[in-house]
């Protein structure tokens, strides 16, 4: 991680939360609009310099939100039980279906620092000069230029020009292009988790409008995952020198990187059965709950 770390470190009951006034007015004109969401992205940057916030934690639980939004906008009904299935139990050769592709693109663009080529893995369909093009702003239209929610929207918008069906590719993109502006090593999912499908098809200005709202909104949410994610990263922190299994300490470490995690994936313990017992305390430990509801092809998270 290359976010400043402030010092000391901090009790995350203590995380701030975005100011009253940044999330209860309703903002009236343009100026409005592009204030608060400049406030609410201020207040996140805030948020991920905290060394208490599991970074890639909270990067893959907003990429499932984005590929949920993603996928209702292509018209799918999976929401994220069946996306966490659709690529969680994948074997080699398998194929996650449309819906798992989405997730699966968005989980590969927030695991790298953005890179053209770190995007291309995330959309291996695009070319990575013309991904580079893009978010450089070469190009008549100048895309990448402008303040980082106006650079975005103008990125957005000339993706869905150059492909119009590329609605996906189009906000991943986008919100890359926010990370670069904002000087965020990794891309944070936030205009894909609140542009509505209509959005997506206005004019410049409307789009550009369209972007600081949804950056407004989608910037609050991701500063309150963070903080429950730093509450629940620290009680999982405070069991774990009591956890006496073998491998113990580079299981919970996978919990505090990733989303959803299935007993085959605690490679460090030293069986299946293992695992899944594992598992089971931290459950009874109250410091990971089990996210499936089922008795087999359970998945567990903080």
């Amino acid at each position: 991680m290359t976010y400043a770390r402030p010092e000391p470190p901090h009790d995350p009951a203590t995380l701030p939360p975005m100011p009253g006034w940044a999330v209860s007015r309703c903002p009236e004109t343009p100026e409005d609009v592009a204030f608060l969401s400049g406030a609410a992205l201020a207040h996140l940057h805030l948020v991920l310099s905290r060394d208490d916030v599991p970074q890639a934690l909270l990067r893959e639980r907003l990429a499932l939100r984005a590929a949920e939004a993603c996928a209702a906008c292509s018209g799918r009904i999976e929401r994220a039980p069946e996306l966490r299935d659709a690529v969680q139990f994948l074997q080699p050769g398998d194929h996650p279906g449309p819906a798992g592709e989405i997730y699966l693109s968005w989980r590969r663009a927030v695991e790298r620092p953005v890179s053209p080529g770190a995007l291309h893995r995330a959309l291996p369909e695009l070319d990575p000069g013309q991904i580079a093009a893009w978010l450089d702003g070469s190009g008549p239209r100048r895309a990448g230029q402008g303040g980082p929610v106006s650079r975005a929207a103008a990125v957005l918008q000339t993706v869905l020009q150059a492909q119009p069906r590329a609605d996906t590719a189009a906000m991943l993109l986008a919100d890359a292009a926010l990370a670069q502006s904002l000087g965020w090593p990794h891309a944070i999912p936030l205009l894909a988790v609140g542009l509505r499908h209509r959005d997506l098809r206005a004019d410049a200005d409307g789009l550009r409008l369209a972007a600081h709202r949804a950056v407004a909104a989608a910037a609050a949410e991701a500063a309150l995952e963070a903080a429950a994610l730093a509450r629940r990263a620290a009680r999982l922190r405070a069991v774990a020198p009591n956890l006496r299994a073998r491998g113990a300490g580079e299981a919970v470490g996978l919990f505090l990187t990733r989303d959803a995690v299935a007993p085959p994936a605690l490679t460090s313990l030293r069986s299946e059965r293992a695992a899944r017992r594992f598992c089971d305390r931290l459950v009874a430990l109250g410091v990971v709950q089990e996210l499936t509801g089922r008795d087999t092809f359970r998945l567990y998270g903080i």
